[in-house]
């Protein structure tokens, strides 16, 4: 199996302090992801001045305020995004971040990242779709609030544009912060997959760590999961997201989850073969048998341990003449 590829999604959980952000980088390092993913948006080019926060935003951080003022506190502006990729090249984890605006789009490519992370709410943004797709980069696709059409018609544009089919990775993400876990709908994923044809994962925006164990088992390629400092910060995003010990146990639980899914072919491992003497069982004397005489049902029986003859061969030594004496529980052999 491929080795999942974890986000840790720092978002704007920064609060627009580099220093924040840096220091959260070291976090994501030390927990065991591959990348660590943060958000790069021009608020005048992402939402009008009429926006309204969503309910979560406004019982995370007030009504009183704009969705757009919000997210002003919340920016990282395009230098510090150098800082956050030196930063991460010395930390040894990959850098992203989403764009929410074909400037921002433009400024991402401009830093020739690996990977383009197109959120649940640009899914129907057609032009920010086709400008990702002319970059011919991988390109993970949130789902959130999407149908399958959605989905076709997002891949399709990515697709028409010239990034390969191949390239695009699609995760099944519920649109809640956080999301109730009967609202995980875990196996959209299979539905993605066979229907859109693309490889799936998961956007975690559940509390705790089973989600994405449960995803990877579903055959997830990629598990994202929000991460802060701390839950009491102020911001939109903190209380739905993981501390640093949640962050870096659910990181454990996907590797051991990894490990514990295997192959598809069904035989003895070898710490089963070094039991298999122990556990199984062999035909043996049920009695003393004399030289000469027939095994009948009197004569064996089956019994530990399992290095003689199989009991699968029990009718082939029925009626056999006993070659030797055997002892009780002796093993037989022919």
């Amino acid at each position: 199996m491929k080795k999942v590829f974890i986000i840790a999604e720092a978002g704007v959980n920064h609060n627009g302090s580099l220093r924040t952000a840096l220091r959260m980088i070291d976090v994501a390092k030390k927990a065991g992801a591959d990348a660590v993913k943060f958000q790069t948006f021009i608020p005048e080019l992402v939402m009008s001045a009429n926006a309204p926060k969503a309910p979560y935003q406004k019982r995370t951080t007030g009504a009183a305020t704009s969705q757009i003022d919000m997210v002003r506190t919340l920016r990282l502006s395009f230098p510090a995004h150098h800082a956050l990729r030196a930063h991460c090249r010395k930390r040894k984890i990959t850098f992203l971040s989403t764009p929410f605006d074909l400037v921002s789009l433009a400024f991402l490519a401009s830093l020739r990242l690996a990977v383009i992370k197109i959120p649940s709410g640009e899914i129907t943004n057609l032009p920010l779709l086709k400008a990702a797709g002319r970059l011919r980069k991988r390109i993970i696709l949130s789902t959130g609030m999407a149908t399958i059409a959605e989905i076709n018609a997002a891949c399709a544009v990515l697709v028409g544009a010239g990034t390969p089919r191949r390239l695009i990775t699609a995760l099944q993400c519920t649109t809640a912060y956080p999301a109730p876990p009967e609202e995980a709908n875990l196996r959209a994923m299979v539905t993605i997959r066979d229907r859109c044809r693309v490889a799936v994962g998961y956007s975690d925006h559940t509390l705790g760590t089973e989600a994405a164990v449960a995803a990877v088992a579903l055959g997830a390629t990629v598990i994202e999961k929000h991460f802060t400092l701390d839950k009491r910060m102020n911001g939109p995003d903190h209380a739905a997201s993981a501390e640093p010990e949640e962050l870096a146990a659910l990181i454990r639980a996907v590797r051991t989850t990894e490990k514990m899914l295997g192959s598809y072919r069904k035989g003895p491992t070898r710490t089963e073969i070094e039991n298999m003497t122990v556990a199984r069982k062999s035909i043996v004397a049920a009695r003393p048998i004399k030289k000469g005489e027939r095994f009948d049902l009197t004569a064996i029986t089956v019994k530990r341990p399992g290095n003689g003859i199989s009991p699968m061969r029990w009718d082939r030594v029925i009626g056999k003449k006993a070659p030797r004496a055997f002892r009780k529980d002796e093993l037989i052999s022919l």
